[in-house]
Order: structure tokens, then C-alpha cells, then sequence
């Protein structure tokens, strides 16, 4: 049955650390994800996709209020969101929806006009402004951990130990079963919160879910069958220098984060040492267990589908399936997450929406960004928002290309400390140079820091792994410049222009601040 109003029900997944080119439906070698393929059939996928920023708090950022980093300004986990920025959760609240989240957002809370003690103080992992929350599921996984101890399993040790069974070895520990079974994983209990919850909704009144998966990002472990689901011996060769020294050598940011952010123990519970020394086949042993985790979040994707289907609501509800970054998983000797490189910032979009049939199954090459999330959802819907850096992508949806689009991807990453001040010390500059900038086109990438550090230039057609940076090459001098000024004029183009576009006149306020709800 049609929703009051026709308007749309809307589900938001966001699936964290998923690379953008591990789907069966894109043409991964490997990876199997027959329930995101289903819904690439009813909708469309735009494969060349890109995140705002990394880690996840600033990634995060970038997909709720459609602002790059630049605008955004959540530098790191723990940065806070200004609360003068409009985001998708207030604006879906404006034409009647009750956004309601499941898992998490990462967003820590603008401080001002708090309380010293306020305890929304003490975490970065609080809520968007906007949403009510039916699950709450942060990093310490508590809600599931005590959903585990309910059903009979012995949670006691935590997240994320309780991943690993007591008599595992730490150098074994890839190989090692869980605790939990297929159906008890943070993804099936999250999954199963949102069936819940969908199955009390009223008929006719169209909702709006974010579930907020926290797969497949590390700890990387997983239950039966989906931890040997994968051999190591399959995948594609990675994309790195001849050896970890080479990569090092290769910029100064390398030779720092390699050396100091790169952690073992970061990724699998009970490992030490740095993640470069992993030898090949214990890199391909993580990356099958990455793998797994993919399948495993595919396979609840389906249960969810099929919930939806079986409430009536699956013709009336608009699916965003995406991820907020990518994932290295071994490329350039790193795993996680930061830098430049593709494979931290490809990541899935597959957008479905209802009356856009024409599109179902097709693909879009053009590049696309997570800027874009918002406001094409409120394309959708009929919302409103105040200048935002991200377009619609309504016109794919409707078997078109927009009269204007961008012709290259642009992201950013900001690697400074804050806190403790040793990014700071390391490089001997002031938390405000420590930022990267990128633009890519389909044929050239290029790099420029803050502070004085050296820029990078690829030749992505004869080097698409990145691994021979050209920004000292004479030949390529032109071409350095030629993006140094593209990026220039792209960031001139997208500054604040909160109120840049109005003007107060005798008559009252004009331009796009007078429009605003």
C-alpha cells in the first residue's frame, strides 16, 4: 500500500571501511554479494564513488550534511560538528519524517552552550542532531555484547577480545573461530533491531532508518562460513612499491604513518608488531577474513530486503546502500584507512528509488561523491537545504545525464593530532598545514599539502596502482601545474557560502537565504 502523501519510505545503510570495488555487481574477481547485486538490478550503481575525507567521524561529516571538509570542518575523530550546519536528519525532519538511527554516527557534539560535565561530552560517538535513536551500537558494542550474554554467551571479556576464543594464539588468531555464531554477529543483531522496529510502524506512515553497520571494519575475524568462505591464494596482487623500505622512501607521510599508524593489534585482537611486517600470505590471510566479512554483511543485507518485502513496503522505500572510506587491505603495506590513495576513498553506492524504473540495472561512471547523499535524498523527497557542496544525482535515477557535472573526484584528509601534538612534532608544523588535498581525474592524480610538503602526480593510465609519482618529472611540469590551479579554483568554488548567495534589501531578504524553510 502507497504511503499517506506518497511519500517515500527511506532506508540509509552505511556499511563501514567497504571498498568500492569488492561487489560482485562492479566485477570483483572474487568477492560475492548476490543481495547488493539484487538491489543494483532494481537500482543504480555509480561506480566510480568517492568518500569526502577519512577517517570515519570526518568521512561521516561529509555524507549527512552534503559539506566538504573544507566547510565541515571535522578535521578527526573527535573534532565536533558545528551545530549551524544543516544535515539529512533535520532536513528529512522538516517534511515530516522521524529519521531514527541504528548503530551509530560518529558526529561529536558542537560543545558550546554545554555544561562542563554534560556527558554527551565524554565520547566523540555521539548522535546527529535529528535523529532519534531505537539502537545505539558505538565502538564498545555493549548492546550486543549483552544481546550475546541473553542468548547464553559468555560476553565477559568485551569488545573487541570477545572476537577471540581464550585459547588462541595471537599469531593464529586469523585462523581462529568466534565465540558467536553466523546469526549472532553485531551486523544479525543490528539487522534484527531494524525488522523489529519495521514491524511496529504504522501502516501508511512512511519512515526513515539509518542502520549503521560496523562491517566489515577490523577487527577482522568472523564466524563460520564466512571465515573460510575465501582462499588467500585468490584476489588481485596488490598495488604497492617493490618492497615496505621503497614505500617509505616514497614520501614523507608514508614514512610516518607506515612507521607509527599502522598497528597490528589495531586490526586483528592479540597481534603485535607493525602491520608491514605481515609477510605476503598473512596479508592475503587478512584480506580473505575482509572478504568474508563483505559476504557476511551481504547475507544480512538479503535478510533485510526480504523483511521489508514482507511488510508490503519494498516498492515504496528508497535504498542508499553505501560506506563512509575505504579500506587499504595490503595495498602500499597498509591496512585501514588515510593518505591519498584510491583504496582508501572508492567506495559502493547503489542508489534504489521508487518511480525511477527506467534506470533499474545501470551503471554511472561518472564521479560521484558522498556530498551528493544529501541532497539527492531530499531531491527525492521534496526537502530543502541551504547551499551545499554535493549535487543530485536524481538525473541518473531518471536514465539522464545532468546538464552539468564534474569531470573529476576531490578529496581531503587532515592528519594532524590535536591532543597529543606528535603528528605536530614529527613534521614541524602547526596542526592547520597538516592536510592533503586530491583531485583525480580519470587519467591524472595529484596531491598537494599543506606546510611545504611535496605534492604528488600519477599517471593513473600507465600507473593506476600509484606507485611512480611524476611531480619533479620536467615532462610532467605542465600537467603539475595545470591541477595545482584546477584544485585551486575548486576549492575558490566551494567555500563557505553560507550567506554569500543573499543579500538584505529595502524589501527584505533575497537570494537562496530568503527561500530557506
Amino acid at each position: 500500500m502507497a504511503n499517506r502523501g506518497g511519500r517515500p519510505n527511506i532506508l540509509l545503510i552505511t556499511c563501514d571501511q567497504w571498498r568500492g570495488d569488492s561487489l560482485s555487481t562492479v566485477g570483483h574477481p572474487v568477492v560475492k554479494t548476490p543481495h547488493a547485486d539484487a538491489l543494483a538490478r532494481e537500482g543504480v550503481t555509480f561506480r566510480r564513488h568517492y568518500a569526502g575525507t577519512a577517517p570515519c567521524s570526518p568521512a561521516r561529516a561529509c555524507l549527512y550534511t552534503g559539506l566538504y571538509q573544507m566547510n565541515n570542518r571535522v578535521c578527526r575523530n573527535g573534532s565536533p560538528l558545528d551545530d549551524r550546519h544543516d544535515n539529512i536528519a533535520r532536513a528529512a525532519r522538516r517534511v515530516g519524517y522521524d529519521p531514527t538511527l541504528f548503530g551509530y554516527t560518529d558526529v561529536s557534539p558542537d560543545p558550546r552552550g554545554r555544561a562542563a560535565g554534560d556527558p554527551f561530552l565524554r565520547t566523540y560517538e555521539g548522535v546527529l542532531p535529528g535523529f532519534t535513536t531505537r539502537q545505539l551500537l558505538p565502538e564498545h558494542q555493549k548492546a550486543w555484547l549483552s544481546w550475546l550474554a541473553a542468548r547464553g554467551i559468555d560476553s565477559s571479556a568485551g569488545f573487541p577480545d570477545v572476537h577471540k576464543p581464550a585459547n588462541a594464539d595471537a599469531s593464529e588468531v586469523s585462523n581462529a573461530v568466534p565465540v558467536y555464531s553466523k546469526d549472532e554477529t553485531p551486523t544479525a543483531f543490528l539487522a534484527g533491531e531494524f525488522l523489529r522496529w519495521l514491524s511496529e510502524q504504522d501502516e501508511g506512515q512512511p519512515w526513515f532508518a539509518h542502520v549503521s553497520f560496523l562491517s566489515p571494519h577490523p577487527p577482522f575475524i568472523v564466524p563460520e562460513p564466512f571465515n573460510t568462505m575465501y582462499e588467500p591464494s585468490e584476489g588481485p596482487a596488490y598495488d604497492r612499491a617493490t618492497s615496505l623500505e621503497a614505500e617509505k622512501a616514497s614520501h614523507p607521510f608514508l614514512a610516518y604513518h607506515l612507521e607509527h599508524h599502522q598497528n597490528k593489534s589495531s586490526f586483528i585482537p592479540g597481534a603485535t608488531g607493525k602491520v608491514g611486517d605481515w609477510s605476503e600470505q598473512e596479508f592475503r590471510k587478512i584480506r580473505a577474513l575482509y572478504y568474508g566479512m563483505i559476504s557476511e554483511v551481504d547475507s544480512q543485507l538479503g535478510r533485510i530486503w526480504q523483511g521489508i518485502r514482507d511488510n508490503g513496503a519494498w516498492e515504496d522505500t528508497i535504498v542508499i546502500l553505501t560506506s563512509d572510506h575505504a579500506e587499504m587491505m595490503g595495498d602500499h603495506f597498509m591496512l585501514g584507512k588515510g593518505g591519498w590513495f584510491d583504496g582508501s576513498y572508492h567506495i559502493p553506492l547503489i542508489i534504489k528509488a521508487p518511480g525511477h524504473a527506467l534506470a533499474s540495472g545501470s551503471a554511472v561512471d561518472r564521479f560521484t561523491s558522498a556530498v551528493d547523499i544529501m541532497p539527492t535524498l531530499l531531491d527525492l523527497i521534496g526537502g530543502k537545504a541551504p547551499h551545499l557542496d554535493g549535487q543530485s544525482l536524481k538525473p541518473f535515477l531518471e536514465s539522464h545525464e545532468p546538464e552539468i557535472w564534474r569531470n573529476a573526484a576531490f578529496w581531503e584528509y587532515d592528519f594532524r593530532s590535536v591532543a597529543e601534538g606528535t603528528t605536530e612534532a614529527h613534521f614541524g608544523l602547526d596542526s592547520r598545514s597538516l592536510n592533503l588535498a586530491v583531485i583525480r581525474t580519470e587519467k591524472v592524480k595529484y596531491i598537494h599539502f599543506g606546510g611545504g610538503l611535496p605534492p604528488l602526480l600519477y599517471d593513473l593510465v600507465n600507473d593506476p596502482g600509484e606507485t611512480n609519482n611524476l611531480a619533479d618529472d620536467p615532462a610532467w611540469l605542465p600537467v603539475r601545474l595545470e591541477f595545482a590551479e584546477r584544485l585551486l579554483a575548486h576549492r575558490a568554488r566551494h567555500l563557505d557560502q553560507s550567506l554569500a548567495l543573499s543579500e538584505l534589501a529595502e524589501a527584505g531578504a533575497v537570494g537562496h537565504f530568503a527561500r530557506l524553510p
